[in-house]
């Protein structure tokens, strides 16, 4: 019962794919999943808005062609991540990053740990275009990021097969149904990616009220206000905090920009 619980959470774990240019990399994606037994593949702003469909996708896809078919195209990494409460960054360089990072298999564990608990019921892996990979907006999206370990020299990896060493991990945790230590927050859902969102929107409108942020000279605030609470892994009930107190800043700021006007 519990590896049947544990191979249950696959089909919870997207594999979203930002900006692809080569069929053949969407369809080996579909086929690294199956073979690994996920299921749900988003593609973001693809080369080709036909690219599920395409006959090279089909070939590389090599018997996971339900995988293409039940696939879902996405305009932004915004409306891929909406449904989502926990999702890692696949970048080979840190950035500007400074919130959690994981190796394949540590980012594997969390995925399962927080589907377990009930902190999560659906997690994604982002992975960025084949020649750049993702960009430091789409990371900052994120909650998490993860590098697989390679040679310095040439760490080059193609896309499908990020996907493969991912999709593996997640197998083999699910499969050993390995224990990772709970979180504080165990109790309590973790917050959707689109209320985190709309919470930063918030508190940045709130900054800007109040002349603490200057939208002209922004200074990487958000960004780093975006690290700090993904380390914090906010729940539902925390970010209906953070809004509220948002609110009565503006509330708070109101008579001194009507003072300004007179």
């Amino acid at each position: 019962m519990a590896e049947t619980f544990m191979l249950e959470h696959l089909e919870k774990v997207a594999i979203i794919l930002h900006a692809p240019s080569h069929p053949g990399n969407v369809g080996a994606t579909a086929r690294a999943m199956k073979v690994m037994g996920l299921t749900d593949l988003r593609i973001v702003n693809p080369r080709f808005t036909d690219i599920l469909s395409l006959p090279q996708a089909i070939a590389f896809a090599s018997g996971a062609s339900d995988i293409l078919a039940n696939a879902q195209i996405f305009p932004t990494v915004k409306d891929a991540l909406a449904d989502t409460q926990w999702s890692v960054a696949m970048a080979m360089i840190a950035r500007q990053w400074s919130g959690p990072q994981y190796s394949p298999r540590e980012a594997a564990h969390q995925v399962h740990a927080r589907l377990r608990d009930g902190r999560a019921q659906k997690v994604a892996f982002l992975f960025g275009p084949e020649r750049t990979g993702l960009s430091n907006t789409a990371v900052l999206q994120c909650r998490a990021m993860c590098q697989i370990p390679s040679n310095p020299a040439y760490g080059s990896l193609n896309l499908a097969q990020s996907v493969q060493i991912i999709s593996y991990e997640l197998r083999m945790t699910a499969l050993q149904a390995v224990e990772v230590k709970p979180n504080l927050n165990s109790q309590e859902p973790q917050a959707s990616y689109t209320a985190i969102e709309g919470m930063l929107e918030h508190l940045q409108q709130a900054l800007i009220d109040i002349e603490f942020l200057d939208p002209k000279v922004p200074k990487r605030l958000m960004e780093r206000l975006a690290s700090l609470f993904a380390r914090t892994e906010l729940s539902t009930k925390e970010v209906d905090i953070l809004r509220g107190i948002a609110r009565q800043i503006q509330i708070k700021a109101k008579p001194k920009h009507k003072t300004a006007e007179c």
